[in-house]
């Protein structure tokens, strides 16, 4: 077996990860303090190649592979999980589907933009009755004459307050279950009818703004279906499966800073006359965030690898977002008590960290639809 990275991958790894070091990291904390969306890191990440990575160059990407953007996703997160997810959205949840289902008219037109650097992009499926259960959405989408007529609000939108479009998942009729379900690329700029909603205050990932997207009879050409009627659940499992590996590297990236900070912490804080990194017990702590997350990442570039060649990798997304986003909590806990009383602190990253690794478990599907999801695949059952 060869483990390698080539020459390329490592050199885009250690670009991103003096950028990171340079001009993210450095603000992290005040991101997280004021909410407010990281416009210039976004554009330099555009400029630099990362928020299309594996997209044509055609399309405004960079033309790169998955595990490149892996790579490069582990070194964002460490430096500002907010900074991750906003890229993951960009390369995984829109640019891809777009990538995967779009005509070459509408790559031109809705991808070059978002893959490029210049915007950011959103995906919309989560309703306040639609979380896990994805197959029941409320939103219509109406088709008349040669539009979609769309009603219905969709929550907890990553990059919704900010993003220039989106993709939208919703239903032709309810009744239809999964068959109704479509998705529709709106501009989320110039399409009356479209507001954005409540934005919500959260526990972590306090950078990346969360909102509610509200169609009140908004209209998108039908020319902005992706694929074909019938074909819009069977995307959208494509499209979730394509996340998980943004939110597994996210996570992995997130741990990464916890192991960072512990280390450099436990060499310098000096209880009963020596470091604390001199005793077992944080050792052993150490320890074991190392091994899990490396494990970790072995998981999610093995995902990354089977999506490049081609291959089906629908449980190895879920098994690596699953256990990478576990570990990493697992390593945000034992480094908030390494730190022990400034652990709980502002005046270190350790809290933050903690914060931060939570969603990792919740959103690209909850790590029980995970298992799940895993379960049917070892079963056979779908």
């Amino acid at each position: 077996m060869h483990f390698a990275q080539t020459e390329e991958q490592q050199m885009v790894r250690d670009m991103v990860a003096r950028f990171v070091n340079e001009e993210i990291k450095p603000i992290a904390g005040e991101l997280d303090k004021t909410h407010r969306h990281p416009e210039e890191i976004c554009r330099k990440l555009g400029e630099m190649g990362l928020m299309g990575v594996a997209i044509s160059p055609e399309y405004g990407g960079a033309g790169m592979d998955t595990v490149t953007y892996v790579l490069a996703l582990i070194e964002i997160s460490r430096g500002c999980a907010s900074c991750g997810v906003i890229c993951s959205v960009n390369n995984s949840l829109y640019g891809y589907p777009i990538d995967a289902f779009g005509t070459h008219e509408q790559k031109l037109r809705y991808l070059t933009p978002v893959a490029s650097g210049q915007v950011e992009g959103c995906y919309a499926l989560t309703e306040s009755s639609a979380g896990s259960d994805a197959a029941s959405l409320k939103c219509r989408a109406e088709l008349k004459g040669d539009r979609y007529i769309i009603n219905g609000v969709k929550t907890f939108i990553t990059s919704g307050n900010v993003a220039n479009y989106c993709v939208l998942a919703a239903t032709e009729d309810p009744a239809k279950g999964y068959k109704g379900i479509l998705n529709l690329i709106v501009d989320l700029k110039s399409t009356p009818g479209f507001s954005v909603g409540k934005i919500e205050e959260k526990m972590g990932i306090r950078a990346s703004g969360t909102a509610e997207l509200v169609f009140e009879n908004a209209e998108a050409p039908a020319e902005n279906l992706l694929g074909k009627p019938g074909e819009g659940f069977r995307q959208m499992l494509s499209g979730l499966d394509a996340g998980r590996i943004g939110i597994a590297a996210q996570a992995v990236g997130i741990g990464r800073a916890v192991l960072e900070d512990s280390l450099a912490y436990a060499k310098e804080r000096v209880q009963f006359g020596k470091t604390i990194s001199s005793f077992q017990a944080i050792q052993w702590k150490l320890a074991d965030m190392a091994t899990e997350l490396d494990a970790a990442e072995l998981l999610v570039l093995r995902a990354a690898w089977l999506k490049d060649q081609g291959l089906d990798y629908e449980k190895e997304a879920a098994m690596a977002k699953m256990y990478a986003s576990d570990a990493t909590m697992r390593a945000a806990v034992e480094g908030v008590q390494i730190f022990g009383g400034y652990g709980y602190c502002s005046e270190y990253p350790a809290e933050r960290h903690m914060r931060d690794a939570k969603i990792c478990q919740i959103y690209e599907g909850t790590n029980e639809i995970q298992r799940v999801v895993i379960a049917r695949k070892l079963l056979s059952l779908r």
